[in-house]
């Protein structure tokens, strides 16, 4: 996966003081580094974005807990063209006519699984067909 050469200095500062996000995160880029070996990966102030063409997935840190969301976990977000249904998925909006963004906490390495990993190389194939700028 392509970075810039800070990448992983910024990523240490991203989740200073908090080792149990970082770890999830760490086992995130894995499967993720495995599934999409061209994509770009830059780390932004509120959020670890990943590129194809265009935005496809990012990880963030969960500024607003819902009530029983666990203490340690990281926010993994996808787009798609239509509302993905499960439980798994804690806010699915429609920002743009059929452009829905999901969001997906993680809070063990168990659930970076085969379904999640689906689930972002759909929104793979989505960012990768659609017309425009990113």
């Amino acid at each position: 996966m392509r970075h810039s050469e800070y990448y992983m200095d910024d990523v240490l500062r991203f989740f200073q003081g908090r080792p149990p996000e970082l770890a999830l995160y760490e086992d995130l880029f894995r499967r993720l580094e495995e599934a999409f070996p061209d994509a770009l990966v830059k780390v932004q102030k509120s959020q670890i974005s990943f590129y194809g063409r265009h935005l496809f997935a990012a990880v963030s840190l969960p500024l607003r807990r819902k009530k029983d969301w666990p203490e340690n976990s990281i926010l993994v977000t996808f787009g798609l063209s239509y509302q993905k249904q499960s439980p798994r998925i804690a806010v699915a909006t429609e920002p743009y006519p059929n452009r829905w963004t999901h969001h997906v906490p993680v809070s063990a390495s168990g659930q970076i699984d085969g379904e999640l990993l689906d689930w972002l190389r759909e929104a793979w194939q989505f960012s990768e067909s659609k017309g425009g700028r990113s």
